[in-house]
């Protein structure tokens, strides 16, 4: 076996093994991999909150016995396959070993290790992105009419992966356009990989006609609540530390874009990352949004740098080059990963409390960072609530509503009783089942309000059953109602509830 194919293999084994090394086993998923979970469940061309490939993803774990090694898995694999398809793009701009391992601990000590840690669509895209830029570099090369059609494969998928994959269009097609390479447009099979695109992307298409269009509020719910806020110099900034370890090496890879003479038919690429950051700054679009556009940079970078420290005093640079990214992700892994236990960080705030990481959205200083609390209390929830949907059913069908999808999601997942809760939020406003008829009620809110006086008055027995009490839990004092008892029929109020959210959206 060649060496590189060796130290790739290596890569490999050592990115799976950080991936599952960054969670201490104290925490739990986060709420929303709950919901993609749970989406497997329910199959369609189409969510409220994402398009279908999470859910086939979900599917397929689901099949293969839905552990969290499984859950894990998945991220951590798209997290791999991103680092081989940059090592197979250096391969092909002639890049040598050194580009290659360069560019590799770039991805590996990056941000990719927050985002592969969790299962979201975020790291497929990234992968889907930087997959669909190597194939731009095969067609270039070659000039293949095939390579076309694979980029349409891997960009219809994008969009059933994540909608965020039309920023790529939205960027790389005016980059096209404004270079040499814009005799791709005069290519006829160009237009038949269009095509094929909307062929792949048709039954999404088809359910956001038949659902009034959910991802037109969803951007319009995003754009006035969440995107409104965004700092487009925070932005910029940002994108300056996802690959902190190797942003040296990015920038060359612009200057290599512009001046070296072995990337001039790659050009467009320098215009194609102006344009499209330019896109999501002007849209105020969230900062993680773009990751996905730097790893094809990193290689870029990469193969110039390996150019002009080939010789002379220069190469004994190569070292410092190497050790760089890894120096800089030590402090990092610290602190920026849930992998020590609650109470240790209780015990020891100072380096998180320094930088900011105990800042919730609240603006106050909490005892664990808020991404952290957020994946605690939510087995403790499933527990309790089966407890009183156990006492509940044994007088009637028992419904088990909550305030929002994390909750449902957890409840569904932890669940030893068969609990299929639901939430007006999100995608479960579609999963109600209403032909049953309810007797009894498990209510559980954020908050105690006035639940017991206005839910209470539709049964004959109603109590404060339990609450979540663990103390470093960001969903601590979520509470659970029992009703017990029905004096109407509550699914027409369903309904209404259902009928006015959805009249909302």
């Amino acid at each position: 076996m060649k060496k590189s194919n060796l130290i790739l293999i290596l890569f490999i084994i050592v990115k799976f093994i950080l991936q599952y090394s960054l969670i201490s086993p104290e925490y739990e998923l986060q709420r929303d991999e709950y919901l993609h979970l749970d989406q497997g469940n329910h199959l369609a061309w189409g969510y409220i909150s994402v398009p279908p490939v999470s859910s086939w993803i979900s599917w397929v774990i689901e099949a293969l016995g839905g552990s969290v090694f499984w859950i894990k898995f998945f991220p951590a694999l798209f997290g791999v396959l991103t680092i081989v398809v940059v090592w197979k793009a250096i391969e092909e701009l002639k890049g040598g070993l050194f580009a290659c391992v360069l560019a590799s601990l770039g991805l590996l000590f990056s941000a990719l290790l927050r985002l592969n840690m969790l299962y979201q669509p975020n790291s497929l895209d990234v992968l889907l992105w930087t997959s669909f830029f190597y194939i731009l570099i095969k067609y270039v090369n070659t000039e293949k009419t095939s390579w076309l059609y694979w980029g349409a494969a891997i960009f219809g998928i994008g969009i059933l992966n994540k909608y965020n994959i039309v920023f790529l269009a939205l960027g790389f097609i005016p980059a096209l356009l404004i270079t040499k390479q814009r005799k791709i447009f005069t290519n006829p099979h160009t237009y038949g990989a269009v095509l094929l695109v909307l062929i792949i992307i048709l039954p999404n298409l088809i359910w956001q006609y038949n659902n009034n269009f959910p991802v037109v509020h969803h951007m319009k719910e995003l754009s006035e609540y969440q995107l409104v806020n965004v700092n487009r110099f925070d932005f910029l900034k940002s994108q300056l530390l996802f690959f902190i370890g190797v942003t040296f090496v990015i920038l060359f890879g612009f200057y290599a874009l512009l001046f070296y003479k072995s990337f001039e038919r790659i050009r467009f690429f320098f215009w194609g990352y102006v344009i499209t950051i330019s896109v999501f700054m002007f849209f105020r679009a969230k900062d993680y949004y773009a990751v996905g556009i730097y790893p094809i940079y990193i290689g870029f970078g990469a193969v110039y740098l390996e150019e002009i420290l080939k010789s002379g005093w220069k190469r004994f640079l190569k070292p410092i080059c190497i050790l760089h990214p890894i120096l800089l992700f030590l402090p990092i892994y610290n602190l920026a990963f849930p992998n020590k236990p609650p109470e240790s960080i209780v015990q020891n705030p100072d380096s998180y409390k320094k930088i900011g990481l105990l800042r919730w959205e609240d603006g106050k200083d909490h005892s664990l960072p808020q991404d952290f609390a957020d994946m605690l209390g939510w087995k403790e929830l499933a527990q309790k609530v089966d407890k009183e949907y156990s006492r509940l059913s044994k007088s009637g069908n028992t419904l088990v509503l909550c305030d929002n999808y994390g909750q449902a999601g957890a409840i569904n997942f932890y669940s030893k009783k068969g609990v299929k809760a639901v939430s007006f939020n999100a995608d479960y406003i579609n999963w109600m089942d209403l032909s049953k008829k309810y007797k009894n009620l498990v209510r559980v809110k954020d908050a105690q309000e006035n639940e017991l006086q206005k839910t209470g008055a539709f049964f004959n027995y109603s109590i404060l059953a339990d609450s979540v009490t663990n103390p470093y839990a960001r969903g601590r004092g979520t509470v659970i109602f029992s009703f017990e008892d029905a004096k109407i029929d509550i699914r027409k109020r369903l309904q209404n509830e259902i009928d006015e959210v959805k009249s909302r959206n």
